[in-house]
């Protein structure tokens, strides 16, 4: 087979030249090529490579990119350019989790590095690749996975390396950060921000893995697999998102001074004392009531932050746009010079090394403060008998407010840091309380005791 013509003119190549097979050509390959191309003497002064795109594999051929490439690098075969041996690195952006891993898995056992921003993958077979890569000692970066073009991971992987982490937390999904905004600055319903949200392109036709947190909840994964280096899956995450979030809980959020986010957390606990000790992982994804005065309740609109939390670092955050083809082009570029420069160098590749088998921490264990809304009949007794079901259950109450007419009261609480498992029990009670009438919202808060 005759190798197609690549970008670069056969009277520029030279050694300095490492070809790059990618896979999948949508918004963010399409950028890539881009990028590639009008940045080529940015990366050659700065990296001492040229990039060259050798293959490009495409579902169709006759789809038109908006890209001259030169004829014969487009491919609907993507094992042809996985294969091909004028391809040196591998980039997958076509998402999922078949073929991408099959593609990824022999590009590693060819000595291939890999790239790829496929966070579905990750967060559920990512071991089987990170092990795959190790033994093949060439690099499996994935910068784009998490956070579009904020450099996230690359920080938690070698800036960090030698820090202590005991928090990751952070808005990791634009469409329900987008959604929540609105809600908040323009008083909108939430049906009414999702559907402005659709109609900007910022959530899919089908919601579902954004309003829900599955989106969130793998990303969730993926950094607490690099930040405590442990194997978590998607599956380890708890999650809950914020399809039942109301302008009510929204403008009560903004009177006791917090604004309504949907973050993931990624923690270390620990529990038990002196030789008991031990330490778990926390991973969640939930909305969260947090401080206005903190950092992450300014981030507005599709944006992302992910805020970290070390023993000898203090806090760091970190900000930018978090999807969109431009930005998560610039993360896949950035791990692909990476890559390109250990390949032309001969350096063994960077890895995750050996995860470690870290337990979980079920969701009923984790501590944290919480929100609660109850309807009462408004009579003598009532906060007695309600504050007696939350002290058996050892659940302290930081404040309360009590608002309503005639008969009925509002009550808002907030309590000190509680078990979940305790909170639920102290719920499940006061429910079953006559004077309670309903039970309505109840959202974790986070910032000022935990």
């Amino acid at each position: 087979m005759t190798a197609p013509e690549s970008l670069a003119s056969a009277t520029e190549a030279g050694s300095d030249v490492v070809r790059v097979g990618i896979l999948g050509c949508g918004n963010v390959g399409a950028s890539l090529v881009t990028l590639i191309r009008d940045h080529a003497d940015i990366i050659r002064s700065r990296a001492g490579i040229r990039l060259d795109v050798t293959r490009v594999a495409v579902r169709n051929l006759s789809r038109d990119r908006g890209l001259d490439l030169p004829a014969g690098v487009l491919t609907n075969d993507a094992e042809a350019v996985v294969r091909d041996p004028n391809v040196d690195v591998v980039v997958e952006v076509i998402g999922g989790i078949e073929p991408a891993r099959s593609l990824i898995l022999e590009a590693l056992k060819l000595g291939k590095p890999v790239i790829t921003g496929n966070k579905e993958l990750l967060a559920n077979v990512g071991k089987e690749l990170f092990d795959a890569a190790e033994a093949a000692g060439v690099d499996l970066l994935f910068e784009a996975s998490v956070g579009g073009g904020i450099p996230l991971l690359r920080p938690l992987r070698e800036s960090l390396a030698g820090e202590r982490i005991r928090r990751v937390m952070g808005i990791v999904n634009g469409t329900t950060n987008y959604i929540l905004t609105r809600m908040t600055e323009e008083g909108s319903s939430f049906a009414d921000a999702l559907a402005e949200a659709q109609s900007l392109g910022f959530a899919e036709r089908d919601p579902t893995a954004d309003i829900e947190g599955f989106d969130a909840a793998a990303k969730a994964a993926i950094i607490a697999t690099v930040a405590f280096g442990a194997k978590v899956v998607a599956g380890d995450v708890y999650r809950e998102g914020i399809s039942d979030i109301t302008a009510a809980d929204i403008r009560a959020a903004a009177d006791l001074g917090y604004v309504l986010k949907l973050l993931a957390v990624a923690e270390e606990v620990r529990t038990g004392a002196g030789a008991d000790t031990s330490t778990s992982l926390a991973v969640r994804v939930h909305p969260v009531m947090v401080p206005a005065d903190h950092p992450l309740a300014s981030v507005r609109g599709s944006f992302n932050a992910v805020f970290v939390q070390g023993d000898t670092v203090g806090d760091v955050m970190l900000y930018g746009r978090g999807a969109g083809g431009g930005p998560t082009a610039v993360a896949v570029l950035g791990d692909l010079i990476d890559a390109a420069k250990n390949l032309h160098s001969g350096a063994p590749g960077a890895t995750l090394g050996t995860l470690a088998r870290k337990p979980i921490l079920p969701i009923d264990e984790v501590q944290s403060q919480y929100y609660l809304t109850l309807d009462v009949a408004d009579q003598p007794g009532v906060l007695a008998a309600i504050a007696g079901v939350f002290g058996r259950h050892g659940v302290s109450i930081q404040s309360m407010q009590q608002k309503g007419e005639a008969s009925e009261a509002h009550l808002i609480f907030v309590t000190h840091l509680a078990r979940e498992a305790a909170m639920t029990a102290t719920i499940h009670e006061v429910r079953e309380l006559d004077p309670v009438q309903r039970v309505g919202s109840v959202l974790r808060v986070i910032g000022r005791e935990g």
